[in-house]
């Protein structure tokens, strides 16, 4: 499986402090290898539009969308609680 970043996704993620920046790349090589890794939590967000949900740590998500071999990064944000 391959990565591709959306713009929104690049800009969420620069705007990221650091240590959120370092947990999302390790999360990354974990999507890459194995959707159903355990400290990913991947679910279905929105099955009308195809939306995963995926955990950076308690605080922070990322969201993709799966087409064909790539996981399509759509934004990285704070989760609200």
């Amino acid at each position: 499986m391959k990565l591709f970043y959306t713009e929104r996704f690049r800009r969420g993620y620069e705007s990221a402090p650091p240590h959120i920046q370092r947990a999302f790349d390790r999360r990354a090589t974990f999507l890459v290898r194995d959707l159903r890794h355990p400290s990913l939590r991947s679910k279905k967000y929105d099955e009308s539009r195809g939306i995963w949900q995926a955990r950076v740590n308690g605080g922070w998500r990322f969201y993709f969308t799966i087409e064909g071999d790539t996981y399509h990064l759509l934004s990285i944000i704070p989760h609200p609680k």
